[in-house]
């Protein structure tokens, strides 16, 4: 049976309904009465399902009950930490139910970019994710591509890269992430050395990840669906809901992962729904916006 987005303008009565215990805020995002098919559920990974090694208490049940709706389901991901293979064989681990082909990810984008260019690139990417850019022609580079690289953050790479890029090498940002969550806390993401390299070379990065419109829509291309017939769920407000909402999909916001008070205030217009974590946005999903 199809299922159904109902937008609603905002309204007193927009919270009725839903549990109190639940910590659900709807958003203002839509217009009265407006309905439209929902097709698919995109969803992040880090902070949203896991953190590091560690799932999101009742995340793989509530995944689960996701499958069995009307929806397909695609995961999209930011990390440039490891590759596809090893981030797939971590979320296994984990006892998540998600296949390899269900993956997009900003590296991909990214080694797609740079294909069609015929770039040779200086690669600012940790050594385990190096594996999703294998076979690339990377001798005599003339373009950066970077993403979280802790360990190459140093001087001696970041100047090799200021120096091609001086020389006119495209800069090509994985994503600009400004941080991201550790069981031990809080990282820096990529996005400050980005910006650090865009000041010193004066130029400015094409960014392919979260939360630029046509990685949505590449993600989407495969689900024969299009982005207003699409949701996303993610811990991120400006990469996830806001770079989602602004293609035409509905954003959940959860407060997991990176997520901070008052985060949600931070995109113009507000995410669709903010909640407590992935399994509270399966329960709105499947009581709000499926029909099965």
């Amino acid at each position: 049976m199809t299922s159904l987005i109902t937008t609603l303008l905002p309204s007193r009565s927009l919270n009725k309904g839903i549990p109190a215990e639940f910590g659900f805020h709807v958003g203002v995002l839509g217009v009265m009465a407006t309905k439209r098919a929902l097709k698919a559920v995109l969803i992040d990974l880090s902070g949203t399902l896991h953190v590091e090694d560690t799932a999101v208490p009742g995340a793989q049940e509530a995944l689960n009950r996701l499958r069995q709706a009307s929806v397909a389901v695609k995961f999209v991901t930011n990390t440039t930490k490891e590759c596809k293979r090893n981030l797939l064989a971590r979320l296994i681990s984990l006892n998540f139910d998600i296949k390899e082909h269900e993956i997009f990810t900003s590296l991909t984008a990214a080694r797609s970019l740079v294909e069609q260019r015929q770039l040779r690139p200086l690669l600012l990417v940790e050594d385990s994710a190096l594996e999703d850019f294998s076979g690339m022609e990377i001798s005599e580079p003339n373009a950066v591509v970077i993403g979280l690289a802790p360990d190459h953050f140093n001087y001696h790479t970041m100047n090799e890269a200021f120096r091609l890029l001086l020389d006119g090498a495209p800069l090509i940002a994985i994503h600009k992430a400004r941080y991201y969550k550790r069981k031990d806390g809080l990282a820096l993401g990529p996005g400050p050395f980005v910006t650090g390299l865009e000041y010193a070379a004066d130029c400015q990065a094409t960014v392919v990840g979260k939360p630029q419109g046509t990685f949505f829509l590449e993600a989407l291309r495969d689900m024969d669906c299009c982005a207003e017939e699409a949701l996303m769920i993610g811990d991120d407000a400006r990469d996830d809901v806001g770079g989602a909402q602004n293609t035409g999909m509905l954003g959940i916001l959860v407060r997991t992962g990176k997520y901070r008070l008052g985060d949600e205030g931070k995109i113009n217009p507000p995410p669709y729904l903010t909640c407590d974590s992935f399994p509270q946005a399966v329960d709105h999903i499947l009581q709000h916006l499926t029909c099965n």
